[in-house]
């Protein structure tokens, strides 16, 4: 009598079957992977040998109906085993039964590095819970389904911790979805050449040094667009249902990043004030906003944004509007760049700036000018 080590490769449900029709395996020829005999090859083998013509005379539950064009019919310990996608899909391909196979995700869960790992001639037998008897007490009740975002969790294959959101992120997360799913974004790219107001930030440096003043590159861009907006004040401005707020006053929000994630602290009046007191408040609230100190109305409020990037190397971005706003500029880094000047080549600190508009309150040649304008 053979054993199982000599009988040849079979699938679990093929095995079973054969025992069932009291078939020897060595007779039936497998069509599945590397000569693998299959369930299928079994039901032939049966039929042909007579089994399935002879019907006994009790009558014989229906066949189950067949399965729809290009699905396999699952067998039911398969489709009881928990498992990811991938996983399954992997077992699929390879004529693994998912029930031979011991999962080490979470609670059990067989995940694809479990089929990747799996030996067939190592677990010949499949791994089926005992039939229940009248005596086997109450199958329990099936566990709730997963939420989608416990469901979306469980693909992870790879090791996580969960994080619970900060007050400030939840925040963030509202308002720039709010954002992207209700203002039509609609954004300008110019090239700017740093040169000129770099030579004159250096020289109202020098007579700010009595004054313990430095200008930055982001006290003057602040000024520059403030300025802009006065030149052009249907850009300053804020959309509502059927109005328009026309703002009088240019308060630029500053992103900058604090301990909680991202928060723009307001200079007020930014067009009415001078270089030296838009980076002296400028400083004093950056301060603030990175001990985690900024007070709700010292980042509230603002009628325009501006977002520089630039001490980061980052070239060019496009920023989000920040509602109830109108427009926000965002600031790459400056960088020599080949320029035309007078039909010349010459080498230049160029700066790509992008203006993002809120498109039903600034249409596109407003937002040009504006940009021209900076």
């Amino acid at each position: 009598m053979s054993t199982k080590l000599d009988t040849p490769a079979a699938s679990p449900s093929a095995r079973r079957l054969a025992e069932e029709h009291g078939l020897d395996l060595g007779s039936i020829r497998g069509t599945g992977p590397a000569g693998k005999i299959t369930k299928g090859d079994v039901t032939e083998a049966v039929e042909a040998s007579g089994q399935g013509g002879d019907a006994p005379s009790a009558p014989q539950p229906a066949p189950p109906p067949p399965p729809s064009e290009g699905v396999s019919a699952p067998d039911s310990a398969t489709s009881a085993v928990a498992a990811s996608p991938v996983a399954r899909r992997l077992a699929e391909e390879k004529g693994i039964d998912l029930a031979t196979i011991q999962g080490s995700g979470p609670k059990g869960r067989i995940v694809k590095a479990d089929v990747e790992a799996f030996d067939p001639a190592a677990n010949p037998d499949p791994i089926v819970p005992p039939k229940p008897t009248e005596t086997s007490p109450p199958v329990p009740p099936a566990s709730p389904s997963p939420s989608p975002t416990e469901a979306a969790d469980m693909e992870f294959e790879a090791p996580f911790e969960t994080q619970k959101l900060t007050n400030v992120r939840k925040v963030i997360a509202r308002r720039l979805t709010e954002a992207k799913q209700t203002i039509p974004h609609f954004y300008l790219t110019a090239d700017v050449r740093l040169d000129p107001l770099l030579d004159l930030r250096q020289q109202l440096n020098a007579s700010l040094v009595a004054d313990g003043i430095k200008l930055s590159v982001n006290d003057l861009l602040i000024k520059a667009l403030a300025r802009a907006l006065q030149r052009v004040p249907a850009c300053n401005v804020s959309y509502r249902e059927d109005t328009l707020l026309q703002f009088s006053r240019e308060d630029i929000s500053v992103a900058v990043a604090g301990p909680a994630g991202l928060i723009t602290p307001v200079i007020r009046d930014a067009g009415g004030k001078s270089l030296a007191a838009v980076s002296s408040e400028m400083g004093e609230l950056a301060q603030k906003a990175r001990d985690g100190k900024l007070q709700p109305h010292e980042y509230q409020g603002g009628t325009a944004s501006l977002s520089n990037l630039g001490m980061f190397g980052i070239k060019e971005f496009s920023a989000v509007v920040n509602p109830p706003q109108g427009m926000i500029l965002a600031v790459g880094a400056g960088e020599k760049r080949a320029v035309v000047i007078d039909d010349e080549i010459t080498l230049a600190t160029v700066m790509s700036v992008t203006g993002s508009f809120d498109h039903r309150a600034i249409d596109g040649a407003l937002g040009a000018q504006l940009m021209q304008a900076a």
